[in-house]
């Protein structure tokens, strides 16, 4: 079984060419980061262009690379939401044309579910485990229990963890994408140097809130004045900033495996997925957290964690396996939650 699998939900268009045995055979992405740099963050209409312009001329570079005819193919995926509602037309309107043409299935993929069964790609991982997605639109501790079945025990209020990344990081300086540099700056930061606040750490439950963090950041460059722009000052304020957000995460993690446990006997890995999981520094705090309680850390290969195309591919193919297709009158979803029954507000926000 061979899919094809179409990412455009949000500054990343990238086509894959996936097996059932989970051999990527072809992939590329066009990034497009230097298009938005200038802007600070996501512009939604110079993102969609980019998916025009591009996404045909790289599904020709994959059937190309993989030696592969349409009619070798058994199904066309595309991620159908949650995401920017232009990017995600180009992406669904590419796929639903191919499988029309080639009497292919048509595979409308949750963007969140590409992430939350990415490891199953690259390994043998059974139902149920735990899921932390982290990235710049969605921030959710979530069970995974089989293809389409999700639990959602908690979300963010407001900022997603990379979101206020992202957002410090444009305080502080740097560049966009802001994420990795605040990652980079903190390693030569001493974290205790401010004294920030924790959100939401010792509540119950397992929903998140930054936008507390992020203001207590500002107010803190307000107070300090000229000096905050210099070098130890930045790199301190990192990773004081990046030690808060573990120790929320560490937190809330603590009573998810508590709720994951209450609900099953079995399964004993901790996922974690999207962008954010290629931090290191966060990925050893929820590693330590793992260890005491007994857990697997599970983190996806890093090409795997932000916005591709082979995830969407092997999402399909999961799907399609149970014999789950979708029509051609699919529209796309700028918000589609994992959980339906979820009360929080659910699905992805694209980064601002």
């Amino acid at each position: 079984m061979i899919v094809l699998g179409l990412e455009s939900s949000c500054d990343e268009t990238a086509a894959a060419l996936v097996n059932d045995e989970g051999r990527i055979l072809a992939e590329r992405i066009h990034s497009q980061i230097a298009a938005h740099e200038p802007y600070g963050g996501i512009v939604p209409e110079i993102a969609a262009r980019a998916h025009l312009d591009h996404l045909d001329g790289l599904v020709a570079e994959v059937m190309a690379e993989a030696q592969l005819d349409f009619c070798d193919l058994d199904g066309v995926a595309a991620a159908g939401g949650p995401g920017l509602v232009g990017g995600l037309l180009v992406g669904v309107m590419t796929a639903k044309a191919l499988a029309a043409f080639h009497r292919l299935p048509f595979l409308a993929v949750n963007h969140l579910e590409g992430h939350a069964l990415s490891l199953r790609l690259k390994e043998d991982l059974d139902f149920p485990y735990l899921l932390l997605l982290v990235s710049g639109g969605h921030s959710q501790f979530l069970i995974v229990e089989g293809v389409g079945q999700y639990v959602q025990l908690g979300t963010t209020v407001d900022d997603a963890v990379g979101e206020a990344f992202d957002k410090t990081a444009k305080l502080l300086g740097f560049p966009y994408p802001g994420g990795p540099a605040i990652e980079k700056a903190a390693k030569a930061g001493n974290a205790k140097r401010f004294d920030l606040p924790r959100p939401m750490a010792g509540r119950e439950g397992c929903n998140l809130s930054l936008s507390g963090l992020k203001t207590a950041v500002r107010q803190t460059v307000t107070r300090l004045g000229e000096e905050w722009n210099q070098a130890n000052t930045v790199a301190d304020l990192a990773a004081s900033f990046q030690a808060a957000i573990g120790d929320v995460l560490v937190d809330r993690a603590q009573n998810a495996i508590r709720l994951f446990r209450a609900r099953h006997s079995s399964g004993d890995a901790f996922v974690v997925a999207g962008g954010v999981a290629a931090n290191a520094y966060l990925r050893t705090r929820l590693s330590d957290v793992t260890a005491r309680e007994n857990m697997r850390l599970c983190v996806p290969p890093p090409e795997l964690c932000t916005d591709n195309g082979a995830m969407i591919a092997w999402a399909g193919i999961e799907r399609l396996r149970l014999g789950k297709t979708d029509g051609l009158d699919f529209a796309p979803k700028p918000r589609w939650p994992l959980d339906p029954n979820a009360q929080a507000k659910g699905g992805e926000r694209p980064r601002p």
